[in-house]
């Protein structure tokens, strides 16, 4: 049975008053999440928002309920000022528009939590393979700075898989180092999105950082997805007869058929391939339909909310959700860096 979303595309009310939220009707909630809010969280390389949602909590996708969790996001950055829009638009908080190095001296004076996806196209398979010596990925340096000056109690760092990979093990090292040079504890974990109810094959690895004295950070147990992940047609088959409509994203790109990915159609009974971000168009084919899969579609697979609006046309939007954290994604990872929190004690390192 799909996981059909009810009252598709209607507006809920505006984000500012999301934090009073009750859990809508008939949605389940996921599990273990404290409401509480406590920590003062600064996004680096914020994109969208796709992390920041998750951390932040109190969103609904596939009918159900990830609750708020006890983080504030206090300070965003990002390049890309289409992206800030959409950020902006949804999260209902201020965001930065620049390079990351230009504002740092804007940053708070302190923060319990640093998070960011810092630019993979170096490290990625489909990039040329400069890693972190390249000029977008090695803004990682970037964090480490903010990081220094921040004194988190813990950070997060996400990236592609391909950082895993042996000819990316110098890069690998060289992150994990500095970043342990400041006096971190240090662990990257591989995460496959479709174990924790994202219907997608994507793989990211996470670098965590803990302060001395905190509990060691420990990854989320996977969901039941793991057993039996959501499919293609579970996500996105309320949609595939409803009209074209720019007001909620749901455009698709007229790209002929290319090489590789672009030529890929999802499968109706698994998961969808990895979403990419400069795909130029050449994004996957619908199961059933002659067409391409939706914007709005993509954001599904991303598991973005129906009521997260992108404030861009098909281009932009298609980097914005292929750049993003899948926020399903991301608030397991937080819930797992509240735990870590409020299972530390002042002044003793817990295990």
């Amino acid at each position: 049975m799909p996981y059909i979303q009810s009252g598709l595309f209607e507006r809920l009310e505006r984000l500012e008053r999301l934090e009073r939220l009750e859990r809508p009707a008939g949605a389940t909630a996921a599990p273990n999440a404290p409401s509480q809010r406590n920590y003062d969280v600064v996004s680096m390389f914020s994109g969208c928002g796709g992390m920041d949602l998750g951390f932040r909590g109190a969103f609904q996708v596939f009918n159900r309920f990830y609750p708020e969790l006890p983080f504030r996001i206090v300070w965003a950055n990002d390049i890309n000022a289409a992206a800030c829009r959409t950020y902006r638009h949804n999260l209902g908080a201020e965001i930065r528009d620049g390079d990351a190095w230009t504002l740092m001296d804007s940053l708070p004076a302190g923060c319990d939590v640093v998070i960011g996806g810092f630019p993979c196209q170096d490290i990625s398979v489909n990039g040329k393979g400069a890693g972190i010596e390249g000029s977008r990925s090695g803004l990682y340096r970037a964090m480490v700075e903010a990081v220094s000056r921040l004194r988190p109690r813990v950070f997060v760092a996400e990236n592609v898989k391909g950082l895993l990979m042996r000819h990316n093990a110098a890069s690998l090292r060289k992150v994990i180092r500095d970043f342990s040079n400041l006096g971190y504890r240090v662990t990257f974990e591989l995460y496959q999105a479709a174990d924790y109810g994202v219907p997608q094959t994507r793989e990211r690895v996470f670098i965590v950082g803990t302060q001395p004295g905190l509990a060691l950070f420990r990854a989320p147990p996977r969901t039941d997805f793991h057993r039996r992940p959501m499919t293609a047609l579970e996500a996105l088959d309320d949609l595939k007869h409803l009209p074209e409509n720019p007001a909620t994203s749901h455009i698709w790109s007229r790209a002929n058929r290319s090489p590789d990915q672009g030529s890929r159609r999802l499968k109706a009974d698994r998961p969808a391939y990895t979403i990419r971000a400069e795909c130029h168009g050449n994004i996957q084919f619908h199961y059933e339909l002659d067409r391409r899969i939706s914007m709005r579609e993509a954001a599904r697979i991303q598991s973005f909310p129906d009521d997260f609006e992108f404030q861009a046309k098909l281009r932009e939007t298609e980097r914005q959700i292929g750049n993003a954290v899948p926020p399903v994604l991301a608030w397991h990872v937080a819930s797992a860096v509240a735990a870590c929190l409020a299972d530390s004690s002042p002044g003793g390192e817990q295990s």
